[in-house]
């Protein structure tokens, strides 16, 4: 009997790798004057770019660097060509958001930029796109989202509470609403954990795809949160303090006063909610061991708007939180409700923290891993 095909194979189709996204074609086409600017994209956004896999069928192209796309439309990493720095580009409309670059660079300049308490993205430089009307690509510093590599202790996360508040607290000292402070908006800069840096699309490896990149915990090297993205911010006079905007949802479509609701706000309460929010999504309801945090989370993140604290008195209550905490609790696990990939990790991780904890114990490392300024 002839055996019948297997008509249940998957066979790839790998000619829908052999071309750009539609969201990359930007990048291509403006390869070579980014190149004389000074900022080199990866060989992928080349003009003549030729994938390295073309004549040989792969079926892993995880393996070649080039076979990395970016989905996002208006941003990418570059590499500075002057000091080889790698640097974010972000393309934005000045027509849509009028008022991201000045209120990026109000915080990029002197005395601001250099305040211990400024945790806003700063700004390298400004790019009149040429071929594109009212368009300019913001050069930011190369950052990475705030949540990965997780975090491993209570210590850790109380560290990053602080700066997120610190940060907000400068801000609206600063007479600014971020308006959009959710956790895609929050980053780090990863130099401190990742001193060789890693792939900016497959963050867990090298830079080259040859392995998986080194890391250290954030108590070993402490790290800096970055509160980015200014497109839908605004500042206000000192004479203004409840100022009065129209709703614009954004990363976050929980906010109460939006619900329903057309009715111009004041958005410092707002922001408020947001990171309310953001650790009540990140940690409360995904990592057990700091349920300190609920009560005051509880009070940010209430329907009322009027009812919710000022980031003064958040900043206040929190320092009294984080005092009032041991060491120990400090030094304690950061426990993942849904406890990793495999069946013995539950087993696994307590044991690594003990021997990890002990070794930072030894080295003097702090609980609350604040980084020098």
């Amino acid at each position: 009997m002839t055996a019948k095909p297997n008509t249940n194979k998957r066979v790839v189709d790998q000619s829908i790798f052999l071309k750009l996204r539609s969201t990359e074609t930007f990048w291509r086409d403006h390869y070579i004057w980014l190149k004389e600017q000074g900022y080199l994209l990866r060989p992928r956004y080349c003009p003549d770019w030729v994938p390295s896999w073309k004549d040989q069928f792969d079926p892993d192209l995880t393996r070649y660097e080039d076979s990395y796309s970016s989905r996002r439309r208006n941003i990418l990493d570059a590499t500075r060509i002057s000091d080889s720095q790698m640097v974010t580009l972000k393309c934005i409309s000045t027509q849509v958001h009028p008022f991201e670059v000045e209120i990026t660079r109000f915080f990029s300049t002197e005395p601001i930029s250099s305040h211990p308490r400024n945790h806003c993205i700063s700004l390298h430089s400004v790019l009149n796109v040429p071929d594109v009307e009212n368009t300019v690509i913001l050069v930011l510093p190369f950052l990475r989202e705030y949540k990965r590599p997780r975090f491993k202790s209570v210590g850790e996360a109380v560290e990053f509470f602080r700066q997120i508040f610190e940060g907000l607290q400068f801000i609206h000292q600063c007479h600014v609403a971020h308006r959009d402070c959710m956790d895609l908006n929050i980053m780090m800069d990863p130099k401190p954990m990742f001193p060789d840096l890693y792939h900016p699309i497959a963050t867990r490896r090298k830079k080259d795809i040859s392995g998986r990149a080194k890391y250290y915990t954030r108590t070993a090297r402490p790290v800096k949160y970055y509160i980015i993205d200014f497109g839908i911010s605004r500042k206000y006079s000192p004479d203004d303090p409840s100022p009065l905007e129209d709703p614009i949802v954004g990363g976050d479509k929980t906010v109460p006063e939006f619900q329903n609701s057309d009715a111009a706000c004041n958005p410092f309460p707002t922001d408020i909610y947001y990171l309310g929010n953001l650790i009540r999504k990140d940690f409360l309801e995904k990592t057990k061991g700091v349920e300190f945090m609920e009560p005051l989370v509880a009070d940010m993140v209430q329907a009322d708007p009027s009812k919710r604290p000022t980031i003064d008195e958040v900043v206040e209550r929190f320092d009294k939180i984080s005092r009032s905490l041991h060491w120990w609790t400090l030094r304690s696990r950061l426990v993942e409700l849904q406890e990793g990939d495999y069946i013995f990790d539950p087993i696994i991780r307590p044991i690594h923290h003990f021997f990890r904890t002990v070794a930072h114990v030894l080295t003097f490392k702090s609980a609350v891993p604040t980084p020098r300024i």
